[in-house]
């Protein structure tokens, strides 16, 4: 059992900055890729961002690339995910997730525990 908690969303402008964090409890946090995922207003959750167990495997929407930067630290349990140049699109509840198969990543359906999530808000 992996439990994961997000924190470090709230409210920014347009073309600001946030990081959300990921703290995991439980099971091995190594043994785990991890997925960030969002769902907007009115809209189906979305795969956001991915980095793989080492933290050296990432992939990215393309409508987050070069914006969003997604990292860990296996020694602190902690994953993260850096927002530069937010958009009021970006919007949304954010969701961090962890998954054993990476090759399974990109589809929310394979993940095995999800977070509560946490709310952003860009305004314009």
């Amino acid at each position: 059992q992996v439990q994961l908690v997000e924190s470090g969303g709230g409210l920014a402008q347009a073309g600001g900055s946030l990081r959300l964090s990921c703290a995991a409890s439980g099971r091995s946090f190594s043994d785990y890729a991890l997925g960030w995922f969002r769902r907007a207003p009115g809209k189906e959750r979305e795969f956001v961002a991915l980095v793989n167990w080492s933290g050296y495997s990432t992939e990215y929407a393309n409508s987050v690339k070069g914006r969003f930067t997604i990292s860990r630290d296996n020694a602190k349990n902690t994953g993260y995910l850096q927002m530069n140049s937010l958009k009021p699109e970006d919007t949304a509840i954010y969701y961090c997730a962890a998954i054993r198969d990476y090759g399974l990543a990109l589809e929310q359906q394979y993940y095995d525990y999800w977070g509560q999530g946490t709310q952003v808000t860009v305004s314009a």
